[in-house]
């Protein structure tokens, strides 16, 4: 599951705005329409990964279309979402929140519709612009409504809800898929879409912030071409490295390059590069980049292995992650008081570390196996972890800037994290599928398969485990192919879980040699 739970320092972006416009008798509407607009989002990313099975198979689609159907929408959000906030101080929170929030609906619209896998590609590319203003948009909203005394319930308020909704969304989402179609976990978003814009209009004060810098469209532009470049090759090296995908790859790095020149030089850049002189940022940032990485890249092959290697209903699958946002709901508060307690450097190194070991229990589980021995011990320990470290990240990144610079580092933060988990995906799906091939060659070895069933399987290896069976095999030999095909996948799994455990590691690392050693008030 590409995004089990929200990127990190959305407290971060909520405190950094000024009360602009108190909420007086509104408050309780402005929680009800930011928190539903935030589900929407937050839901959307956890559910759509229950669903990906079912894609490939009623739609025909290879495992590097449906890694686009999640692709297209994180690479358009973590592009626009920095240039989103800043558009909401423009012209308006409110305006651009509810724009947002259309353009979403629209786009769930297309999705649910969608004749075939390029269609739902690009109506979730259209969906991640609609996140991009939405999901900033709520965060200002909140922090230029309430005054500081009441902020910090709001989002306590804000934050539990949210939690919430992560953990209900790919249950519900399971059971979308068994009991209507995979299309129902796009349309569902469109009667919460009607409420939060009715709320919103009608009960949500505007606010803006007329001294706010200029808009870095450029800098937005470059960001998308050069990951959206590089991310094509990387999915399109499946099918092996030619020139295009070596052009791609080197096109997306020389944008990419560009972007960092054009935001050195730019007075008020998207990404204030000169936050990075601060060794605890880079050192927190490095952290998000690693962790966020094994745990996007790594998940999003969960729902593959429970549902097509483990047989799995959609709802069982999206019910065996569900421990994962529970602990992290319970344990938030804790793991806030950690930082009072010892600082933000102890609880990065140990946190990290916990959840290498939550990916190296996920690597344990063969095929078969009750979920309580198997999956569920991975996911309490990696929900551990992660508890451990969210809240002392946050407050690593709030307190390695100056105050003035809290919400665009806050902001910078957050979009490491979806981009960390951007290329992840593209990156391990590359290694899962080589490892996948390899093993697979291994157990055919073993079966006394005709050149014609090899030619057969050999274009149905880019769909992994949902590889369609040669025709004509007896009952025993296609017993035995189901089988070879299924423990490649879990070869494949097994590896990729341990590079997210290295990743893990390194993430760990990362917090002891570059967070400073002094103690960060939450």
């Amino acid at each position: 599951m590409s995004n089990p739970i929200k990127p990190p320092c959305d407290e971060g972006v909520i405190h950094s705005k000024p009360c602009s416009n108190p909420c007086r008798n509104n408050a309780r509407w402005v929680l009800v329409a930011t928190i539903l607009g935030s589900s929407m989002a937050f839901i959307d990313s956890t559910v759509v990964n229950v669903a990906l099975p079912t894609l490939q198979t009623q739609l025909n689609a290879t495992v590097s279309d449906v890694q686009w159907v999640v692709e297209s929408y994180a690479l358009f959000v973590a592009a626009l979402i920095l240039v989103g906030g800043s558009l909401g101080d423009h012209l308006g929170r409110r305006r651009v929140f509810v724009l947002g929030v259309a353009v979403f609906a629209i786009a769930s619209l297309w999705c649910g519709i969608a004749p075939n896998i390029g269609q739902l590609i690009v109506a979730r590319g259209l969906q991640g612009i609609g996140g991009a203003l939405l999901i900033p948009g709520s965060l200002a909203i909140i922090g230029a409504s309430f005054p500081s005394e009441q902020r910090g319930a709001a989002i306590g308020l804000w934050s539990g809800f949210t939690a919430i909704t992560s953990a209900a969304g790919p249950v519900l989402g399971g059971w979308l898929i068994e009991t209507l179609s995979w299309r129902w976990v796009f349309l569902i978003n469109l009667p919460l879409a009607a409420i939060v814009i009715f709320i919103s209009l009608r009960y949500v004060p505007e606010s803006r912030d007329p001294e706010v810098s200029a808009l870095d469209w450029l800098g937005a532009v470059l960001a998308i071409a050069g990951l959206g470049s590089v991310v094509y090759g990387l999915l399109e090296a499946a099918n092996g490295f030619d020139a295009v995908v070596v052009g791609a790859i080197a096109l997306g790095v020389l944008v990419l390059g560009a972007f960092l020149t054009l935001e050195s030089r730019l007075r008020s850049p998207m990404m204030p590069l000169n936050l990075f002189h601060s060794r605890t940022f880079s050192g927190a940032n490095l952290l998000t980049l690693l962790l966020y990485a094994a745990l996007g890249g790594a998940l999003f092959f969960l729902p593959f292995n429970l549902i097509q290697v483990q047989g799995y209903s959609a709802t069982a699958a999206g019910a065996a992650f569900v421990p994962f946002p529970i602990i992290m709901f319970f344990l938030s508060r804790w793991s806030g008081n950690l930082v009072s307690r010892y600082g933000a450097r102890l609880p990065l190194i140990i946190g990290p570390a916990i959840a290498a070991l939550g990916f190296g229990l996920m690597a344990r589980p063969g095929i078969g196996g009750s979920y309580w021995g198997t999956f569920f011990p991975a996911v309490v320990v990696l929900g551990l972890g992660m508890a451990v470290c969210v809240a002392p990240l946050t407050t690593a990144v709030m307190n390695a800037v100056d105050m003035r610079y809290v919400g665009a580092a806050s902001g910078v933060n957050n979009a490491v994290s979806r981009i960390a988990s951007l290329l992840a995906i593209a990156i391990l799906g590359l290694i899962m599928l080589n490892r996948f091939n390899h093993s697979l060659d291994q157990h055919l070895a073993a079966l006394s398969l005709s050149t014609e069933a090899l030619q057969f399987l050999d274009a149905q290896r880019i769909n992994l485990a949902a590889a369609t069976l040669p025709p004509g095999l007896s009952h025993s030999i296609a017993s035995a192919l189901e089988r070879a095909i299924a423990l490649a996948f879990v070869d494949g799994f097994r590896l990729v879980m341990g590079i997210a455990a290295m990743l893990a590691i390194a993430s760990s690392m990362a917090a002891a040699l570059m967070i400073e050693r002094k103690r960060l008030t939450s």
